[in-house]
């Protein structure tokens, strides 16, 4: 199938189910990842932290960068990613737009419901479901190896403990008036010097 066509279809139906914010995309993320060659586990924990890095909605940065990807690997040039980035994020939004458009004319006649109050109690757990679903994904791809052979393995600890550290320091009473960029920076700093005492030496 073409690879503009894949993204139509794949991020208008995210953009139509995936109900709770940008986390609640990971999961679909995690299935487009099992599909198709241009998007892995590994880049999808790498779209998670450049989005959440990055200024704009986190599922509308993952869709541009979910995008790129797909077409840089799919014909190996900047242009086509750029091309495929504009279709996946286009295709995320539009949905928002057509459900927004008949929600808007339809909720003031129907808002004192009880079948649309009922409908919006039980749509709140299955968001948290699939927000909960999503941080476990990122959690486990960034702080485990579960294809260790080794129990012991298992463990990232430099980014376990990376991730302790910044649990702590960003609950700090004295710290938690800083700027969310002072956080971001110095956790970048951080990963760079794990992954180059870890042996990355650069791009």
């Amino acid at each position: 199938m073409n690879i503009f066509i894949t993204l139509i279809l794949e991020f208008f139906k995210i953009g139509l189910f995936a109900a709770g914010g940008g986390l609640a995309t990971l999961p679909f993320l995690n299935a487009i990842a099992d599909k198709y060659p241009w998007l892995s586990q590994e880049l999808i924990g790498q779209m998670v932290a450049l989005s959440e890095s990055t200024p704009g909605p986190l599922g509308i940065n993952m869709a541009t960068y979910a995008g790129y990807m797909a077409g840089f690997n799919t014909y190996g040039r900047p242009i086509m990613g750029a091309a495929t980035a504009l279709t996946a994020t286009a295709s995320l939004v539009t949905p928002s737009f057509i459900v927004i458009l008949i929600v808007s004319r339809v909720l003031d006649k129907y808002k004192s419901s009880p079948i649309v109050n009922d409908a919006f109690s039980s749509l709140r757990p299955a968001v948290a479901g699939l927000i909960a679903a999503a941080a476990w994904s990122v959690i486990g791809s960034t702080l485990f190896n579960f294809k260790a052979e080794s129990f012991a393995g298992a463990f990232l600890l430099p980014e376990i403990a990376l991730f302790a550290v910044m649990l702590v320091v960003t609950n700090l009473k004295p710290l938690k008036k800083l700027h969310p960029l002072v956080f971001i920076a110095f956790a970048a700093a951080a990963g760079i010097a794990i992954g180059y005492c870890g042996g990355w030496k650069g791009l």
